[in-house]
Formats: structure tokens, C-alpha cells, sequence
């Protein structure tokens, strides 16, 4: 069954609620399209099977309930646990939690507020909402208001369009590729920098092993140097003779 065919069942059996129910799961699971969902509701109620108003009211509750949801998980997880897991993440650092913190509450309306409007993002700001305990009025507005823009848009296109809805559906479908293929993108930068800014281990290094190398032949060179220059003065001294035993038993009577 498709989704088309799923939403359809839920709004012939619920009506207008159950285009609400679909869009409150499309928040929980991303991979359940809004943009099928909202056309779809706007052309059924084009054609007399609920109320346009209904549906307005409806899917956008169900966004916010939704929404409500995923902050309940990011207030439960709490910043000391966030940071715990994000610890064990390869390549994040504690200071990339910092920044993201720090960011949020410089920006976490805005973002809270536009996310509602980003495919996939609009999912997942509400964690860090949580997160940071965002004041629970303050995030239910900017929630309610972005959704209601985001739900109105796509419910009225469907319902101007009518059977052609699936139309919207294309332009959105196009959209939501563009934003995963730049998150994609942003990730892939993050990782390419961060391998490159690590330290590379002494065995992983040619050149700190060929200077290695290099100074552990020097100061063997130096020590050959040392030992050879030892003997030529002991050779110089028996050249030389040196004072004779007469002489110092002479000097030794004197």
C-alpha cells in the first residue's frame, strides 16, 4: 500500500482528523512525505469529503502535536545525556556541543520557527528544543505559526489544483532532494575537515620516521666522530713516548 493509498484510508474513515493523524506521524518518521499528504487533504476537501477549514485546523495540530512529541524526547534526554552520546560519536568533539548550544540560544526561535518549513529539519529542531528547555509557550506558537504557514500553503495549492494536486507534490518532492543532498553535502565537509585537522600517528607519518632516522644516524656519526678522535690522541702519546721511567726514578731520587 502507498502512502497516497494509507492517508486516503485514514481520511475516509476519520475525515478530516485523519489527515491530522498522518501528519503527526510524518513528523515522527521523516521518511512519511508532508508534501503527499497536505495536497492530498486540500484536493479531498475540493471535493466535498470534509470541511477545507477542518483540515487546516486538524493538520496543523498534528504538526504541533507532533512537534510537541519530539521535544518531550529531547527534554527527557537533557543536556547531560545529549552530550554523553554525542561524546561517543566519531569525530564530534565536546566544543562542537558547546558551539550548537551556544548558537541555539542566540538563534533557537528562528530556527524553531523557519525549521517548520524545512523538510526533515522541521523533525529534528524540536530535540534541541527540548534539549534546552526552551519555554514550552514559546516553542508551541512558533510551532503552531510555522506550521499553520507551511500546512495552509500546501493544503490550498491541492485544493486550488484538485485532481492535478500531485503536481505540488513534484515541486516539493524536488525541493526535499535539494535539502537532503546539502545536509548531505555539509556533513561530508565536516568530516573531510575534522579527518584533517587530527594529529597522524608516529607510525602513519613517512616523514617524521625519516627524520627520526635521520637524527638517530647523526649522533651515531657523532659518537664515531668522538671515539675516533680518543684514539688518535692515545696513538699521538705513544709517539710520543712520553716522559721515561729513568727519568722519573731520577727525579724521584733528586
Amino acid at each position: 500500500m502507498s502512502v497516497t493509498d494509507w492517508v486516503n484510508g485514514l481520511m475516509d474513515t476519520l475525515g478530516a482528523p485523519g489527515a491530522g493523524i498522518a501528519v503527526a506521524l510524518e513528523n515522527l518518521f521523516p521518511p512519511i512525505p508532508s508534501e503527499a499528504i497536505l495536497p492530498l487533504a486540500g484536493f479531498a476537501a475540493s471535493t466535498g469529503r470534509m470541511s477545507l477549514v477542518a483540515v487546516l485546523l486538524w493538520t496543523t495540530a498534528g504538526s504541533v502535536i507532533g512537534a510537541l512529541a519530539l521535544y518531550g524526547v529531547g527534554a527527557l534526554l537533557g543536556r547531560d545525556r545529549t552530550v554523553a552520546l554525542a561524546a561517543r560519536l566519531p569525530l564530534v568533539k565536546a566544543a562542537d556541543i558547546e558551539r550548537t548550544e551556544a548558537w541555539f540560544r542566540r538563534h533557537g526561535t528562528k530556527a524553531v520557527f523557519f525549521g517548520r518549513m524545512i523538510p526533515v529539519f522541521r523533525s529534528l529542531v524540536s530535540i534541541p528544543a527540548g534539549v534546552e528547555r526552551m519555554p514550552l509557550p514559546v516553542f508551541l506558537t512558533l510551532t503552531t505559526l510555522g506550521s499553520a504557514l507551511w500546512n495552509t500553503a500546501f493544503v490550498l495549492a491541492g485544493h486550488a489544483l484538485g485532481a492535478n494536486w500531485t503536481q505540488v507534490t513534484d515541486v516539493v518532492s524536488a525541493y526535499s532532494k535539494a535539502v537532503l543532498v546539502a545536509a548531505v553535502a555539509a556533513v561530508a565537509v565536516f568530516v573531510v575537515v575534522r579527518l584533517r585537522r587530527r594529529p597522524a600517528p608516529a607510525w602513519a607519518c613517512p616523514a617524521d620516521q625519516a627524520g627520526s632516522k635521520e637524527r638517530r644516524l647523526v649522533s651515531a656519526g657523532e659518537r664515531g666522530l668522538v671515539r675516533a678522535a680518543a684514539r688518535r690522541r692515545r696513538e699521538s702519546t705513544r709517539s710520543d713516548g712520553g716522559p721515561s721511567r729513568s727519568s722519573e726514578v731520577e727525579s724521584g731520587g733528586e
